[in-house]
């Protein structure tokens, strides 16, 4: 029979401003995770274009654009080698841009573990060793040790429990505020897109049905498919609302 195509992005535009949080909301497959790819530079779009800086992807060499745009998973443990220590895992990629001595990398290691709540001793461990919540503090310093401008958080606070993910929430929270991060934060939950983001954009079926402030979404809704997704969700829980950065816990 006749092929069938998928159209997984329709006509998706989108801009995510210097030192801001952009949520971008939706059930699954709707085309989120196809965007992140793009906008990582790992797929090409059939059509348009993908612009860091003003310069399309293709005009920056994988290690120039690592530099730039970084990712945080929804899964860590599945990325993380677990025949490295967590000192190495966050190092990896200074050793591929170069440029550094082994000295030099072992002293950023440290000061990035550091700034995300992991002790010295915990970066001689292995990932099987750590939390869930230590394992995505790991995800997060390796991705920041690049110092990127932009990183794409890809529902990286779902495996967790609430009490952890209020936590890494908060540290994702104090660290864009420190680092001048831009953040791209994608997810199905609302409440957590609520607490980090100032804007969100909600997709359905790989389009682009509705765009706009955090207050303007949650209190007047203009599009059917967002209220059925705010209908969906419950009140926002306690431990986003109250959350603020914490000490590193054993847990996390």
């Amino acid at each position: 029979g006749a092929k069938k195509y998928l159209t997984a992005l329709d006509g998706v535009s989108l801009g995510i401003t210097r030192g801001k949080s952009i949520g971008l909301a939706g059930e699954s497959g709707c085309g989120k995770s196809t965007l992140a790819s793009i906008l990582l530079g790992l797929d090409a779009p059939d059509s348009g274009n993908v612009l860091l800086e003003g310069k399309p992807v293709p005009f920056y060499d994988p290690k120039h654009r690592a530099q730039i745009v970084q990712p945080v998973f929804q899964d860590p443990y599945s990325s993380l080698n677990p025949k490295c220590t967590i000192g190495e895992i966050v190092g990896q990629g200074l050793r591929i841009k170069g440029g550094l001595s082994r000295r030099e990398r072992r002293t950023r290691v440290l000061e990035f573990c550091d700034l995300v709540g992991l002790t010295r001793q915990q970066t001689a461990r292995y990932p099987y060793e750590l939390s869930g919540g230590q394992r995505q503090r790991v995800a997060i310093a390796r991705t920041l040790v690049l110092r990127p401008q932009i990183v794409i958080c890809d529902e990286p606070t779902s495996a967790l429990d609430v009490s952890v993910q209020a936590q890494i929430l908060a540290l994702l929270q104090e660290l864009q505020a420190e680092l001048g991060l831009s953040y791209l934060f994608i997810s199905h939950d609302l409440p957590v897109i609520r607490y980090l983001c100032s804007r969100i954009i909600v997709m359905n079926s790989g389009r682009i049905v509705e765009e706009g402030s955090v207050p303007e979404i949650f209190g007047n809704p203009s599009d059917d498919y967002t209220r059925k997704l705010l209908s969906a969700v419950l009140p926002v829980r306690k431990a986003l609302g109250g959350a603020k950065p914490v000490q590193p816990a054993t847990e996390a």
